[in-house]
């Protein structure tokens, strides 16, 4: 895909996203108040955090399917932390939520990058021994918000200029992807072992390495929203954000990242974020069941899969016509 094609593709899906806040809104105008519009971005922040991570993962040929397990481990250790040391500060709770996040996905990384097992095996098997380890170190018993420290819950609610931290922090890690995406060699590294991994390799890329780094970035978001959604609802259990994951690859294939590698976007895996985001916010509003936000989650990949698919085949079918009128 062109950069022009890639731009038009995101023109298309920002407008998808105001023509349907403006359906919305002509049945409920108070869906566009600016308050519930902060409200609704600041429920899609972790979306937005973790369909970055898994961007740059699908970029590079892989898929992390342990993102939402990775996030409720983090949740259940801080959360168990937090009730034997109340005083421990929030700085260090983040700490260990990253570093636990991050060491989650070294795993991951590791097992693709070593042992060549594919990644979508590695990532449902530690997706599944995440969720029972929870269970194991939990005994299958909740925390709830009395057991948890006011400094604890507090932190994501903070405000600041009218937006709760939460919004802030997603704010800052979409930022922080742009520079890392448009000005690092890992950036650049990303999409060129996804593009041509043979070719990545003459060019003194390691592909393995490039693969495992990817996985860690997403491991020290997935850690990071850990402990923003715990300290956010103020409960932890064993199947927090459940089917989780099918909504972030959901996010980033609606916003064009290629399940095939070395095609996306920031913009693309924000847009995709948010359009899931207000359909989810929206479904309450027209009096459908927000249960039903799977079905539309597994809906838009097949959708959008279809899509970049046909993309793909007329712009093959080109090729070969000019191959043909050159020979």
């Amino acid at each position: 895909m062109t950069w022009s094609g890639w731009k038009s593709r995101e023109v298309i899906l920002a407008g998808a996203i105001i023509l349907l806040v403006g359906m919305i809104a002509s049945r409920f105008p108070a869906f566009i108040a600016p308050s519930n519009l902060a409200n609704v971005f600041n429920d899609t922040s972790p979306l937005i955090i973790l369909a970055l991570g898994q961007m740059v993962v699908i970029v590079t040929r892989c898929i992390d399917l342990s993102v939402a397990a990775n996030l409720a481990l983090t949740g259940m250790v801080v959360a168990m932390l937090n009730t034997a040391m109340p005083d421990l500060p929030v700085p260090v709770i983040l700490a260990i939520a990253i570093g636990l996040g991050s060491l989650m996905g070294l795993i991951n990384g590791l097992l693709v990058w070593k042992l060549s097992i594919p990644p979508i095996v590695v990532t449902l098997g530690t997706m599944t021994i995440y969720r029972g380890i929870i269970f194991l170190i939990s005994g299958g018993e909740w925390i709830n918000a009395h057991e948890m420290s006011d400094a604890f819950k507090a932190f994501p609610r903070e405000t600041i200029l009218g937006l709760p931290l939460l919004s802030w922090i997603a704010i800052l890690v979409v930022l922080a992807f742009v520079v890392l995406v448009g000005r690092t060699a890992l950036g650049r590294a990303f999409f060129a072992v996804g593009g041509n991994p043979h070719a990545a390799v003459y060019t003194g890329i390691n592909v393995g390495q490039t693969q495992c780094a990817a996985y860690v970035i997403s491991g020290a978001l997935a850690g990071l929203t850990g402990y923003l959604w715990v300290a956010r609802y103020a409960v932890a259990y064993v199947d927090i954000a459940g089917g989780f994951e099918l909504e972030v690859v959901a996010a980033c294939v609606i916003g064009g990242i290629s399940i095939a590698g070395g095609i996306g976007s920031v913009g693309g895996a924000l847009l995709g974020a948010l359009f899931l985001g207000i359909v989810k916010n929206a479904l309450p509003v027209i009096n459908i069941s927000p249960f039903w936000q799977l079905a539309i989650s597994g809906s838009a990949i097949i959708i959008a899969v279809a899509f970049n698919a046909t993309s793909s085949r007329s712009k093959g079918r080109v090729i070969l016509k000019k191959a043909e009128h050159a020979t």
